[in-house]
């Protein structure tokens, strides 16, 4: 069950701050960070929300040769979400064959499931994920919201009084 850590970081004396934030993230298996600038003059600064997996990441070599530890989307992300995740999926694997790139180089699964927990349906709310700039929302926008459109299509389909 994933839990919250909230953070705070003033835009005076940030790197006091940062530094809780850099360890906090080093030392956890992070889902997500949303974050959001509090513009209050020479009080300003960044509110974060970091989504995490309970427990600490392992310090030294891991089983599988120093990769990351898998993480199981079907167990942190509802049904709904899972199944929505897995969709996007299958079109990372058939966009990074057709563009001859590394699955991750299209989307993260920390970023697939957070579109799919999210439902984005706007080029803003897209940007709002980690490490998702303008340059993939340009080129995987479209598809994306495809994708998910035909998923909503689907679930009304399946709880129509027809059924």
């Amino acid at each position: 069950m994933q839990q919250w850590k909230f953070f705070r970081i003033s835009v005076n004396g940030a790197e006091l701050y940062a530094e809780d934030f850099n360890v906090f993230l080093h030392s956890h298996r992070f889902l997500a960070v949303h974050r959001e600038f509090v513009v209050q003059g020479e009080s300003s600064y960044w509110a974060l929300a970091v989504e995490y997996l309970p427990g600490r990441m392992n310090s030294g070599p891991s089983k599988d040769g120093g990769k990351k530890e898998k993480i199981d989307y079907r167990e942190i992300l509802s049904p709904d979400a899972f199944a929505r995740f897995s969709v996007l999926r299958e079109w990372r694997k058939q966009a990074a064959q057709e563009d001859a790139v590394p699955v991750y180089t299209i989307l993260t699964n920390e970023q697939m499931a957070e579109i799919a927990k999210t439902k984005c349906r706007t080029k803003a709310e897209l940007s709002r994920i980690e490490g998702i700039g303008t340059g993939r929302i340009e080129k995987y926008f479209d598809a994306i919201l495809s994708l998910l459109k035909e998923g909503d299509e689907k679930d009304r389909e399946s709880v129509s009084p027809d059924s």
